[in-house]
């Protein structure tokens, strides 16, 4: 049994986005095959912007965000779904990590040498949805946003592998390639990868 943390990154809290559905598909799956699923729909939670170093190095996550620390602190897995906006994930999402990865959760500064990391010995799944062709993001546009991600922050802070699901051209997608999705969500939360 693995320990799931499902972070649903889609910035409007309204039902029925391709990111909820699989989000909830990844859920089902895992639950099927025994794992521990926590599942966070960041929309739906107070994220206030960080503005200073002090707050962001002595001030810890705020109380609103205080539970969703924990649930990160707690997975063995994180699973983050989001649309990608301006190649990168939605400035909801940024925050909410700028809140939970902080020093004492996700990191700690060291008097010399590298920050400890804090998050070591967890891997996590990227699921990325786009209206362009995923070929094109990822082979012209080299995955900027999401490269960042997992290097700048995921790996950061001790999460490795880091694996990574790029879904294209969403919005013209047929029916059956919505459900050939899903099914690999299911399939994917099954295995905890």
């Amino acid at each position: 049994m693995t320990r799931i943390l499902i972070l649903q990154g889609h910035p409007d809290p309204a039902p029925g986005h391709l990111c909820d559905a699989l989000a909830k598909a990844y859920a089902e799956g895992a639950r099927a095959a025994g794992h521990d699923v926590e599942m966070i729909e960041i929309a739906t939670l107070d994220v206030p912007f960080l503005r200073t170093q002090e707050a962001f190095e002595h001030a810890g996550p705020p109380p609103s965000l205080a539970d969703a620390a924990g649930a990160l602190a707690r997975a063995q897995h994180i699973v983050l779904v989001f649309p990608l906006w301006l190649g990168t994930m939605p400035a909801l999402v940024k925050a909410f990590l700028e809140q939970t990865f902080r020093p004492g959760v996700a990191f700690a500064y060291r008097e010399k040498g590298f920050p400890e990391k804090k998050l070591a010995g967890r891997s996590a799944r990227i699921v990325v949805t786009m209206g362009m062709p995923a070929f094109v993001y990822r082979w012209f546009y080299m995955a900027h946003g999401v490269q960042a991600l997992k290097r700048s922050i995921l790996n950061f802070v001790g999460i490795s592998p880091v694996r990574v699901t790029y879904l294209g051209g969403v919005g013209g997608a047929s029916a059956s390639a919505r459900e050939g999705w899903l099914a690999r969500m299911r399939e994917l939360g099954r295995s905890a990868a």
